[in-house]
């Protein structure tokens, strides 16, 4: 999922450079007073986006990608993602802002990179981490980059003390019903996150692994102790899941399995919270 998501912050449209200059003169945020401290920067990426507000100094964020600005894909508070301008993602746009930095997905097209770099402008690309220490390690190296190393660690503690693994005891069976009926596999930042607060896999007990979808018919079937249901097709709303006996059907926004960094923070304390209401 955050693979496509990837792809498409990456995508490269065709807007005439003249409409990108009228964005740029129209949106981008006025420099605080006496210049700006630190690169300036433009993020084509809805993950990169959440750790970057989080690390900048006031002024370098010329903008963040549009998926910031829709509450179905961003991974930033609504009032925290208008104080910025944002980007359609193409070359055209990008250039007229004239960033010291862009950050983007590594499934970024390659004319687009290549358009950005002609151009003159430096390019950095990041993956979808699948691990604690692999999203820690990107959000030390966008610190780095947008010069917020000390803004960057107190990220990485706020997250590792989120994603901090629960005493030992009874492991809750879980199922995580994602968007389009699937499952997450073991090796990805969401299972870890699961195992780490006390949720045994299902799907994997069902020999199920990334990206394998489950129909409803399979979830009456062989129903788990805990159904966290993160998508809203016709079976993931069936009235039937309401009458599963000895089983605890709970929401679960999507936007929390979409990105690392400060999403870790978000999805750690909602596990926190559920397996405190699961406790005797």
């Amino acid at each position: 999922m955050a693979r496509d998501r990837d792809r498409l912050g990456g995508r490269w449209g065709a807007l005439p450079l003249l409409a990108g200059a009228l964005l740029a003169a129209g949106c981008a945020p006025a420099a605080p007073e006496g210049g700006v401290e630190g690169p300036t920067i433009v993020s084509l990426n809805p993950c990169l986006d959440a750790i970057l507000v989080e690390v900048a100094r006031p002024g370098q964020v010329l903008a963040l990608s549009h998926y910031s600005r829709d509450p179905g894909s961003s991974s930033i508070p609504r009032d925290v993602a208008a104080r910025f301008a944002v980007t359609g993602g193409t070359a055209e746009e990008v250039i007229a802002l004239a960033p010291d930095l862009v950050l983007a997905s590594s499934f970024l097209p390659q004319p687009t990179r290549a358009a950005l770099e002609r151009a003159g402008l430096r390019v950095e690309t990041f993956g979808s981490p699948t691990s604690l220490a692999a999203s820690t390690a990107q959000v030390r190296d966008v610190a780095r980059l947008a010069g917020g190393v000390a803004e960057g660690e107190a990220l990485v503690a706020a997250m590792e003390r989120a994603a901090a693994p629960v005493p030992p005891g009874y492991p809750v069976d879980t199922l995580l019903w994602q968007p389009g009926e699937i499952v997450a596999g073991e090796a990805t930042l969401v299972a870890e996150l699961l195992r780490a607060k006390g949720f045994a896999s299902h799907a994997s007990a069902m020999g199920l692994g990334q990206a394998d979808f489950v129909a409803l018919e399979t979830v009456l079937a062989r129903p788990p102790e805990l159904l966290l249901v993160a998508g809203d097709s016709a079976g993931q709303r069936h009235p039937l899941l309401e009458q599963l006996s000895g089983t605890w059907v709970e929401p679960l926004a999507p936007n929390l399995l979409f990105c690392g960094g400060p999403t870790v923070i978000a999805l750690g304390n909602r596990l926190d919270g559920l397996r405190a209401e699961l406790r005797p």
